[in-house]
């Protein structure tokens, strides 16, 4: 990858005919296109006013032309801005003039990319870049900033101090082996360890809240056949979306849908009515729909009072991070009122999918539960985040297995450098050119 031998040209931001737009440079020719637009040296981290011209003079528009000499711009490299009116015309035009001076255009995310690899930003940091520009409520915003920040990459890095303490431990003991086995028994080693594991464990508990804050939360809404489970999303989405009928059977396939709420992004999951089935379709979408289960955020029950109790059982498949909700629907048909109750295992809410009553409520709960832990201190993270935290768990495991039943030295350093690396990936630390690009690759022309 490059880290900056060309000059990068994209339009940052156009806000249309009345508004204000520019073009971001960023590398080696900055200063001598910022001179050629300005038509003199430009004074570093001031704003000049330019009229901005193409190659025969022409007036292209008028603006403002700052410049950040390298390395105290954003990417590390020499930054130029020349903001003008917002005209997608006018915008076009300028980049045009600035490739024809040597600039290239960027690729997505290139700036920020290029930030990461001069060392400006860690890679928790850079995906936080995207993450702000696409929060789609103020929490996840919030969450975004603070990570971009480096409050994310800060409780990595205390996590990553503490795994090496232990191995620069656990590795004296393989470099002196007559001392291994007294070294290894050593209490202070087993109490490093749970400290290092408890630690990682808060960290991955707050990552997987902040995944929520930053993606929403995903819902999985199972049940019986015919307990109302395409109905509830229909309500909740406020569309048609799912085949109703009294047929038990009809939804042979996991539906998706995204829905919104107060700003709060859910993917709204409708599975196929768990139960004992010859079809062989509906006995596929029964597996998909376990399959659902298992990778869920909160699972929303749908049964009816007589079943309540028994059908609490679909919620074993969940991970163990996962909120339940039981919706005893269809109170139209009874005497029963919307209510709600709240237990340690779960919450109860009474309604009715056909008629809305008490949608509200259950509306509330999933709003609650997207945002949660979303007060101070909390920072946003992406999923891949929560996967390396998992992997750096099954090393920490294996490390108290090694030394606890094994007493081998060695198995437990080994274990220690693949959690190390794994951690590693979070911020960039170790990181591979594949997944460098499938990060930049989602960004925006211009970040």
């Amino acid at each position: 990858m490059s880290h900056g031998a060309d000059t990068i040209a994209a339009i940052a931001t156009g806000a249309g005919a009345a508004g204000v737009g520019a073009v971001r440079l960023s590398g080696p020719l900055a200063p001598a296109i910022a001179a050629s637009m300005l038509g003199r040296e430009p004074k570093p981290r001031h704003a000049h006013f330019a009229a901005f011209r193409d190659a025969q003079g022409e007036l292209i528009d008028r603006g403002i032309l700052l410049y950040f000499p390298g390395p105290a711009s954003y990417t590390g490299e020499h930054v130029l801005e020349l903001q003008g009116h917002g005209s997608a015309v006018l915008l076009d035009a300028l980049l045009r003039r600035c490739i024809s001076l040597g600039a290239r255009l960027a690729r997505p995310g290139e700036f920020t990319e290029r930030a990461f690899l001069n060392g400006k930003l860690d890679l928790a940091q850079a995906e936080a870049v995207a993450d702000v520009v696409s929060a789609t409520s103020e929490a996840g915003a919030r969450a975004a900033l603070r990570s971009m920040e480096g409050v994310f990459s800060a409780r990595v890095d205390a996590l990553l101090a503490e795994l090496i303490a232990l191995r620069v431990h656990i590795e004296a003991a393989i470099d002196f082996p007559e001392e291994e086995i007294d070294f290894l028994a050593d209490p202070v080693i087993g109490e490093q360890l749970a400290a290092l594991r408890a630690s990682l464990d808060a960290l991955l508990v707050e990552t997987r809240r902040g995944v929520r804050l930053n993606d929403g939360i995903t819902v999985a809404i199972v049940g019986r056949p015919n307990a109302g489970k395409s109905s509830l999303l229909n309500a909740l989405a406020g569309e048609e979306r799912a085949i109703v009928t009294d047929i038990a059977g009809t939804t042979r396939d996991v539906l998706r849908e995204a829905i919104t709420i107060d700003g709060v992004t859910l993917e709204l999951a409708d599975t196929a009515g768990l139960r004992d089935s010859d079809d062989i379709v509906e006995r596929e979408g029964i597996r998909r729909a376990r399959a659902q289960l298992e990778r869920c955020d909160v699972a929303v029950l749908v049964t009816d009072e007589q079943h309540a109790d028994h059908d609490l059982v679909f919620f074993e498949a969940t991970p163990a991070h996962a909120a339940h909700i039981v919706v005893v629907n269809k109170i139209d048909l009874g005497s029963v009122p919307a209510h709600q109750e709240r237990s340690a295992r779960y919450d109860k809410l009474w309604l009715s999918a056909h008629t809305g009553e008490g949608l509200d409520a259950l509306r509330d709960m999933l709003r609650t539960l997207a945002t949660a832990g979303a007060g101070e201190g909390a920072f946003s993270a992406r999923r891949r985040h929560v996967v390396a935290l998992e992997q750096v768990k099954a090393h920490l495991d294996h490390t108290a297995i090694a030394l606890h039943e094994s007493h081998a030295g060695e198995l437990a350093a080994e274990e220690l450098h693949h959690a190390q690396h794994a951690l590693g990936e979070i911020t960039g630390t170790y990181s591979s050119d594949d997944l460098l690009g499938a990060i930049f690759s989602s960004f925006c022309i211009g970040k």
